[in-house]
């Protein structure tokens, strides 16, 4: 059952998928009914699922949902999932690459593999204040307040110390 953002308790759970490279805004006007679509059909057991579904700054596939009168289930998270890959086939991106790390480059968001992350740490190209994105975060409150952090504040900090 599609919600706003806003609608759902901060406790929802978030799922983000980020992509390799940045959408077009055709390949958004062509996902954006696909989100929707699956979020207003999303259901657990039968049941529908309290959710939202958005893309992002243009990169990032973002699915919130109400797990507080109904936890979604195992095949429901499938079928998001499948979305996802659904997606991947049609605009030719990945969505599923979780050594990809993606960071503020002034305005610009830029992707790095993990490998890079500390010699772009190490000759300067990154530093304790830039911005990095967590994808790990779990609930609607920590995407709204700690997605986006510096990496003195984040997990990526581990690679760099």
């Amino acid at each position: 059952m599609l919600r706003d953002l806003i609608a759902l308790p901060d406790d929802s759970k978030v799922w983000i998928y980020q992509a390799n490279r940045p959408l077009t805004y055709e390949e958004l006007d062509l996902v954006r009914p696909l989100l929707y679509e699956f979020s207003r059909s999303w259901n657990s057991h039968g049941i529908d699922v309290e959710s939202y579904a958005n893309v992002f700054h243009m990169q990032f596939f973002v699915l919130v949902a109400d797990e507080s009168k109904l936890g979604v289930s195992g095949c429901s998270i499938d079928s998001s999932v499948h979305l996802m890959k659904t997606i991947e086939q049609k605009l030719d991106i990945d969505l599923f690459d979780r050594l990809l790390y993606a960071y503020f480059e002034g305005e610009e968001i830029k992707v790095i593999q993990s490998n890079e992350f500390k010699e772009a740490y190490d000759t300067g190209k990154l530093n304790a204040e830039t911005l990095v994105f967590d994808n790990l975060v779990d609930t609607k409150e920590k995407f709204l307040t700690q997605w986006i952090k510096p990496i003195k504040d984040s997990w990526h900090n581990a690679f760099v110390s």
